[in-house]
């Protein structure tokens, strides 16, 4: 198969810049709790997204499933519903940090974990990271990511230094740093579990692509079945949270416990498409990655780095335009603009060492 680094990068970006956004609609929902608008959001990711373009983009996509390995729609179903706990905590690293600093470390132990562990498990870690040229550049762009997103992260710790207790939830209502922190790096751990998904459908890319599938979709039956994984694990914890909170009137338009419902009914109409959008958004990201995947050659691990780096810049910029760092200092700015940078010259660097790989 054919493939193009620099194309790969481009859909990275893409998919970065809709993970990096998803979280945006949401933050205009009105009235609902955080378990409605999650699990509403979450239907658009998980269900109708993934299987609606799958089947819009390949070809026999029931029967490429039906005849899978069982084995292999159990571990692609397995990983998801390990994902799925992560992204449930993701979303409180957002509420705890908001989205620069949240985003940040999190998905630093998400980079660290998806990228490194499926090579190293599939015992190729050497043969394609340390014995080649190629694998090098590579090893060096997953260094300089990492490196990125700690002075990323240190630029957050420093503007929670500077600013008062006060100050810091002026831009983020719930800001509390320790408790995010540790929210964050089990979320960023347990979210890495959807690279090893994705790793665990090759025998679903390689049935789609013999159906006739063209190369760019031939990720997107795979993400049917990890997201499936995720739904599961929550709706499990939604299902649990309605339950307990008495807020699945909100659904209805009546007004329930969310924090800002003052007596007041939920704007129904608003709020769906909000949440449609934040869904669709969320799994655009994938869509992209798989795109991007398509791409990158033997090295198509490598794509895990590129799409945490490309989600903490969007995220970071997202940070600055809704004044999360308002207030933090000329050196704190330079600190986590000296990151941004970093994680931009990562992703051309692994680009550049994938075009290496495979002589574009």
């Amino acid at each position: 198969m054919n493939s193009n680094p620099f194309l790969g990068l481009l859909f990275h970006w893409l998919g970065g810049l809709s993970s990096a956004s998803f979280y945006v609609p949401y933050k205009s929902v009105r009235r609902w709790s955080w378990e409605i608008f999650w699990l509403t959001g979450g239907f658009f990711s998980w269900v109708i997204g993934p299987w609606f373009f799958a089947s819009l983009q390949t070809n026999d996509l029931l029967s490429v499933l039906a005849n899978a390995p069982t084995k292999t729609l159990f571990w692609c179903y397995f990983f998801g519903a390990l994902w799925g706990v992560g992204g449930l905590t993701f979303g409180l690293t957002m509420r705890y940090l908001g989205m620069s600093l949240g985003m940040a470390i999190a998905l630093g132990f998400t980079t660290s974990f998806g990228t490194l562990i499926p090579p190293i498990f599939a015992g190729e870690f050497t043969a394609k990271l340390l014995a080649t040229a190629s694998g090098n550049v590579i090893l060096l762009g997953i260094v300089v990511t990492l490196v990125g997103i700690a002075v990323v992260a240190m630029a957050g710790h420093s503007k929670e230094k500077e600013l008062s207790p006060e100050a810091n939830r002026a831009a983020i209502a719930e800001f509390d740093f320790r408790k995010g922190v540790m929210v964050a790096v089990f979320s960023g751990i347990m979210s890495s579990c959807f690279a090893y998904g994705l790793a665990a459908g090759e025998p679903i890319r390689l049935a789609t692509l013999a159906a006739g599938t063209g190369q760019l979709w031939q990720g997107l039956p795979v993400l049917c079945v990890v997201l499936a994984g995720g739904f599961t694990t929550n709706f499990i914890w939604c299902a649990y949270l309605i339950v307990k909170n008495q807020s699945a009137g909100e659904w209805l338009g009546r007004p329930g416990p969310a924090p800002d419902a003052d007596g007041m009914a939920p704007p129904l109409i608003r709020n769906f498409l909000l949440c449609a959008l934040g869904g669709l958004l969320w799994y655009f990201q994938f869509f992209f990655y798989t795109m991007g995947e398509s791409q990158m050659g033997r090295y198509g691990f490598s794509s895990w780095t590129l799409h945490m780096a490309s989600i903490i810049i969007f995220s970071t910029l997202w940070g600055f335009a809704l004044k999360e760092w308002r207030g933090s200092s000329a050196r704190t700015r330079l600190i986590v603009w000296s990151g941004i940078a970093l994680l931009v010259g990562a992703t051309v660097i692994i680009g550049y060492g994938n075009s290496i790989a495979t002589g574009s």
